[in-house]
Parts: structure tokens; C-alpha cells; sequence
């Protein structure tokens, strides 16, 4: 990006915004660009590509959308439609000041930038405030609006009580109004919509889509009149004019807490369905915070609903018997020297997760360097480093495990790797760039880089990759792309895998995925909980190879706790398209070999990273065919000087995987490999001896004497 070239002051462009916004008939204006800019057109199907306008840098953004909202109500607001000529006009000066505004914000960060610094190992101008607050105003949404909507009776479930007895309704009753509304104005859109396809002139109904009345949602819910009025009142702004504080862009804006506004008619108007729903999730924290005798219980519900939340998020992919909620490390003297929020074990592998509900203050949304380092602090380096203290002990065995009723947990404790996650429960803006440029961390040989994210991007991840194996092979590889993996946000990131399966080529050091990568997994997620007509899986590593023997042994893998396995499967998951049409043949290959003889058949297959796999088809009995598969793999490995290699022994009527193998250790010369590969390579196996009289390993039933005796089946 070039410098831009000095502009005036923010405040100077912000004081000519408000007395735009605040011009008779703006309210018309502002529905223009709703309607413009966050509806999605499709036809008999919802496709990704239908999601492209969304991600368009000439589209304006939800909080450039709330600034100009915030600044109309500045005064009272005059309804009077603009002619089609003024209309025009409006919506350029809009456009042209905002665009002036963001280059106003960018300025101070490249005066920040101090070119005799820039060797310098720790000098990083993006991390001051500035920056960060360019950064926070235009930051990609990191929830969609039907998780709002889905979660926030979940996260008051225990502060019901409160605003039934306080507010005249409960949050489940809050969300089914919001949907009404949200269904009232998708009606009257469509209406608009087929009214104005031909028309010249289109702008001056269109204010009408913006606009219900209490009558509406009563008729559309067939709730208590009462309870409608209750909810529709908690969300609007006060009649007249009000927000006289918001004067800058990070000031408060009454209209993200307040979204409803109130007409003189008695109506009401509502211009973004996404600020709705984020302020039903939003603003009862400030409900409650502000009653004094409540507040202690408020807080103490709110972090444990994060913790529960992710409870069950985790229990869905990993079962009920591998999560544990606040787990206890306990030293010799029965002290507890920890507490981790969230336990996982699963095999040789364990999740370590520290939930927060710490939220980016008002004062950090407007740059303040100081205040923005002690909300990342709070919110993400304090869980980080207890998480980092938790999995040190972990490994320890001088420290027991304990629920919180002090029972003893019998937990594996040799693990291979420790994955951290700390997770938020509201949205915090930027929080990828503020990760990169704040977090302090460390890593060992087995606990590796954290994972920091919200409670959205884990509802999503867990729903999309909803088993042991595809979860902890997209977490794997995410956190040790972390370095050179930059997104707005996370479901960019994951939209990004689900389509290509995620990968950094060793070239390059920094790769950077924009918005429309998410376009996917948008419209995906838009089908399934929208009940929008679409395909409800985004086309790729989950759709691709479905119906082949390598969607089959992936399956079967995702249901094997064995530390081989899982190591396998990261592998197999990392490859490209013809590795795995190569390795589809090859196992078909095996299977009608078998289908021939009933004997045993292999083939082997060297892998990208020093590594390989063997498979093994045949229908002998374990004990008999562990030992081989482990020789195998031995000669196998030291053939091709790899430093790791994998077997399995997969039967030939359903690919069920029986057993597998892991050789993980350098690749050395040996005089003794050197001598057995030859016998190998001319299919003699010494290591194994097997009685005369002893069942043939062949399964066949017989004696071995009276089988394969002299036969090679072995390799």
C-alpha cells in the first residue's frame, strides 16, 4: 500500500459527516446502503459465489454503517424522502467522506513507522495504538448473526430470573422477537424488491423495509402483547435526539447497544438485522452489570457459561468420556497449584482450554496503547500463561488430577502433544492482529503454540470438523502455521482449509488470505442454520473423495484412540489430490488381489516429509501379523531413508483398520538393516519363526505345516 497523502483532521471529516447524516430524509439514504450492501441475491440455490458483494472493498461495513446511524440520531430525525437527483447526491458525499476518513485513521500509523528502526529485531510500528485501532473499527465480523441468536439464551440461561423480575421477559423470548422482526423485513424487502425490478425510480419506498410496528411481531410470534412491548422498548434508542457524546468513531454509539429506533408515528425502525442480533447477546451485560446486588452473580454465571460452552462444544467431537471441566493439579501437600477450565485427552494428545470473558474496553477501541496492552493482558495473556503453567504440570506426576469435588482423575499422562486454547466469550475485534503483535509465548518439544480464538470460531470448527482426527489435524496444522498464516479472522482461515486443505508452501513466509475466502464456509453455514436452500457442506476435503477407500480409512481413524493412528492420520490428511488418488488405487489393488486368493497383499507408498506408509491387507488374526507389519515397516523405512514411517493392517471385506503402526526416530546407517534388507529384498523374513504344527498365519485355519510352509506371504 502506497502512503497516503496528508488529508484533514478525522475530527474535521467526522463534524462534516454528522451534518450529513443529520440532513432531512438521511434515514432514507442509510436504508440505500443497507439494502445495497447486506443483501444476498441468489436463485433456486444459495452458491458461494452469491456471496461475492459481501466482501467487496466498495461495499460499506457494518460499523461504517452504525457510524452513520449514530450520527442521525444526533438530532431529531426528519423522515421527508430526498429527490432521486439529492438521493444521488448523498450517497456520494457519504461515500467520499468515508473513504477520507479511513485514510485519516491510516496516517498516524505510517507516521509511526520509523525507517531507521526498522532492523531493529523488536521494533514492530503495528503494535501501537494507532494501529490497532484502524485495525479494531475495520475488522471482519467474527460471529454470524444466527449464533447470536443460538447462544444467548445459553449464556443468560441462569440470569432468567433476573430479567423476567427486571425487564419483563426472558432472552429466549428476546430471540424470537429479533427473528420476527428479521422475517417482517425480509418479507417486505422481497415486496420491494419485485415492486421496483423495472422501476426508474426506486428510492422512494425503500425506507419502508426498515420500518415495523409492534402489531407486527405480535402477529408474526403470537406472543403476549406485553412481552413484545417489554423486549422492543430494552433495544431502542430514546425518542428525539440522543448519542450527543459519540464524536468520535471509538466513542460509544448508543445505536450497537440500542439498535431499534423509535418513530413519531409509533413505529419503529431497525436498519441493520445484524446489529439486532448482536445486541441481544451484547447489551444485557450492561443490564446487569449496572444492578449493584446482581452483579457479583452476573459475573460468576458469565464465566461459567464460556466454560460449559465449550464443554459441550468439545464433548460433540471428543465424546463424553474424554472432556473434563475444571480440572485440578494438585501437589504433593493437596494444594491445588492450578485449575484448567477445559481438560481433553484423547489418546496420546490432550486440550488444554482457558476460557476468559474479558471484553476490549471502550477506551482500547480508541487507540489508547496503554489500555489496549491491559485488556489483551486480561483477556488473553493471563489465560494464556495459566494454561502454559497447566500443561507443564500436566506432564508432571507429582501432581495429581482432581475434579472439583477433589476426586481423583486416572488420566493418561504420557502425552506426545499439548495444544492450548484460550477462548473469549464475546467478540473481539482484531483479535488475530492483536494475537500476533502482543502474545508472549513458549513452546517445548511437546507443548506446542496456543490457539487463540472466540467462542463463534470453536461453535464453527467443532461443527464443520466434528471428529477426533479432522479436528486435531486442522488445529495441528494451524497453530504451527501461526507465524506465517495472517486472516482477519478465524473462519477465514478454516473456510480456507475446508476448501483446500490448509497448507503453506515452505517458499513462502507469509501468506495472507483475504475476506472471500470465507465465502464458503458463509454460505454453507447460511444452509444450515438459516434454512436457506444449498449445499450445506463447503465442496472439498470434506466432499471430494467421499465414497473412496481413503474417505473410508479416514472415516474408521476417526473412531481409534491410538496414538499411531492419530499420527497416521495427521499424516494422510496433509495430502495433495494425487497422493490420494495414488493411494485409492493402490488399496483397491489389494482388495482384488484378496478377492482372488485370500492371501495377504501390501504395497507401500513414500510420502512427502521424509515419511512413508505401508499397508498390510489380509484377514490373519493380530497376533500374528503385528509382528510382520512391524518388519515391514523397519525395512521399508531404512530403504528409503526416511524418519518416520507408518503401517496399517486394514481388512479387505470392509478396510476396518485392525492395527497400526509408527516408527518416529532419525534415519541411521546400519550394517545389520544393510544385511536384513537384502534377505528382505528377496522376500526372506528371519525374524519371524513359526511352528510346523502352529495355526498358518494365512487364516486359514489349517496347520502350517500342511499350508504356507515355504511360501512367502509375508511381503
Amino acid at each position: 500500500m502506497d502512503q497516503p497523502k496528508q488529508s484533514r483532521k478525522e475530527t474535521e471529516i467526522f463534524s462534516d459527516l454528522e451534518l450529513l447524516c443529520t440532513s432531512p430524509g438521511y434515514a432514507h439514504i442509510i436504508a440505500y446502503f443497507c439494502l445495497r450492501d447486506n443483501l444476498i441475491c441468489f436463485g433456486n440455490k444459495l452458491k458461494s459465489e452469491n456471496m461475492g458483494p459481501l466482501y467487496s472493498r466498495e461495499r460499506l461495513i457494518r460499523t461504517e454503517i452504525s457510524t452513520l446511524i449514530g450520527l442521525m440520531l444526533k438530532k431529531d430525525i426528519d423522515l421527508t424522502p430526498p429527490d432521486n437527483k439529492a438521493f444521488g447526491c448523498l450517497i456520494n458525499q457519504t461515500e467520499t467522506l468515508l473513504k477520507e476518513i479511513h485514510e485519516s485513521m491510516i496516517i498516524p500509523v505510517w507516521n509511526n513507522i520509523d525507517s531507521e528502526k526498522l532492523k531493529e529485531e523488536n521494533y514492530n510500528p503495528l503494535q501501537y495504538g494507532s494501529a490497532i485501532r484502524e485495525s479494531i473499527f475495520y475488522s471482519s465480523e467474527s460471529a454470524y448473526r444466527f449464533q447470536y441468536l443460538e447462544i444467548a439464551p445459553k449464556k443468560h440461561e441462569h440470569d432468567e430470573h433476573w430479567f423476567i423480575e427486571n425487564k419483563g421477559f426472558s432472552i429466549q423470548k428476546a430471540t424470537e422477537i429479533v427473528k420476527a422482526i428479521s422475517i417482517i423485513q425480509d418479507a417486505k424487502i422481497k415486496i420491494f424488491m419485485d415492486a421496483t425490478r423495472d422501476a426508474e425510480e426506486k428510492y422512494e419506498c425503500i425506507l419502508g423495509t426498515c420500518i415495523f410496528t409492534i402489531d407486527d411481531v405480535v402477529e408474526s410470534t403470537g406472543l403476549n402483547r406485553q412481552t413484545v412491548t417489554n423486549v422492543i422498548e430494552a433495544f431502542s434508542s430514546p425518542l428525539g435526539n440522543c448519542n450527543q457524546t459519540f464524536n468520535t468513531l471509538s466513542d460509544f454509539n448508543i445505536i450497537n447497544a440500542y439498535p431499534i429506533i423509535r418513530l413519531k408515528s409509533g413505529e419503529f425502525l431497525s436498519f441493520q438485522q445484524y446489529g439486532l442480533t448482536e445486541a441481544i447477546y451484547e447489551t444485557p451485560f450492561y443490564w446487569l452489570g449496572n444492578d449493584k446486588n446482581y452483579l457479583n452473580l452476573a459475573m460468576k454465571n458469565r464465566g461459567s457459561f464460556t466454560e460449559v460452552f465449550c464443554n459441550e462444544k468439545l464433548k460433540g467431537v471428543f465424546g463424553q468420556n474424554r472432556v473434563f471441566s475444571n480440572v485440578y493439579l494438585v501437589d504433593s501437600k493437596k494444594q491445588r497449584a492450578a485449575e484448567i477450565d477445559v481438560l481433553v485427552i484423547y489418546g496420546d494428545r490432550a486440550i488444554i482450554l482457558q476460557a476468559k470473558s474479558k471484553r476490549l474496553t471502550i477506551e482500547a477501541r480508541k487507540g489508547n496503547d496503554n489500555v489496549i496492552r491491559d485488556d489483551f493482558k486480561k483477556s488473553i495473556q493471563d489465560s494464556y500463561d495459566q494454561a502454559f503453567l497447566c500443561s507443564k504440570l500436566l506432564e508432571d506426576n507429582n501432581y495429581k488430577l482432581q475434579d472439583a469435588t477433589f476426586k481423583e482423575l486416572a488420566i493418561p499422562r504420557i502425552f506426545k502433544e499439548i495444544y492450548i486454547f484460550c477462548v473469549v466469550s464475546d467478540r473481539y475485534p482484531a483479535l488475530n492482529s492483536q494475537t500476533r503483535e502482543f502474545l508472549k509465548y513458549n513452546t517445548t518439544n511437546k507443548i506446542l503454540p496456543p490457539f487463540i480464538m472466540d467462542i463463534f470460531a470453536l461453535d464453527v470448527i467443532t461443527e464443520m470438523l466434528n471428529t477426533p482426527l479432522r479436528f486435531l489435524s486442522y488445529v495441528n496444522r494451524r497453530i504451527l502455521y501461526h507465524e506465517s498464516l495472517m486472516a482477519s479472522d478465524e473462519l477465514t482461515i478454516l473456510s480456507y482449509h475446508l476448501k483446500t486443505n490448509l497448507w503453506v508452501p515452505n517458499e513462502y513466509s507469509c501468506v495472507l488470505l483475504e475476506d472471500d475466502f470465507s465465502s464458503d464456509l458463509d454460505a454453507a453455514m447460511l444452509v444450515r442454520h438459516e434454512g436457506l436452500p444449498g449445499e450445506n457442506t463447503p465442496r472439498g476435503i470434506l466432499t471430494k473423495f467421499e465414497g473412496t477407500p481413503f474417505n473410508t480409512i479416514i472415516q474408521e481413524m476417526g473412531s481409534l484412540e491410538n496414538s499411531a493412528i492419530i499420527s497416521l492420520g495427521f499424516v494422510l490428511l496433509k495430502l495433495g489430490e494425487e497422493a490420494i488418488i495414488e493411494l485409492n488405487r493402490l488399496i483397491g489393488k489389494l482388495v482384488r488381489e484378496f478377492e482372488k486368493d485370500g492371501l495377504h497383499h501390501d504395497a507401500s507408498l513414500s510420502l512427502e516429509g521424509s515419511t512413508g506408509l505401508t499397508i498390510h491387507c489380509d484377514n490373519r488374526p493380530m497376533e500374528f501379523t503385528k509382528k510382520i507389519l512391524e518388519y515391514h515397516c523397519e525395512m521399508r523405512k531404512y530403504a528409503c531413508k526416511a524418519n518416520s514411517w507408518y503401517g496399517i493392517n486394514i481388512d479387505p471385506q470392509n478396510l476396518s483398520i485392525k492395527f497400526g503402526v509408527e516408527l518416529d526416530y532419525p534415519w541411521e546407517w546400519s550394517k545389520t538393516f544393510d544385511e536384513a534388507l537384502t534377505d528382505f529384498s528377496h522376500g526372506t523374513v528371519h525374524h519371524t519363526k513359526i511352528g510346523r504344527n502352529s495355526l498358518c498365519p494365512c487364516g486359514s485355519g489349517k496347520k502350517f505345516k500342511k499350508c504356507c510352509i515355504g511360501k512367502d506371504i509375508y511381503v
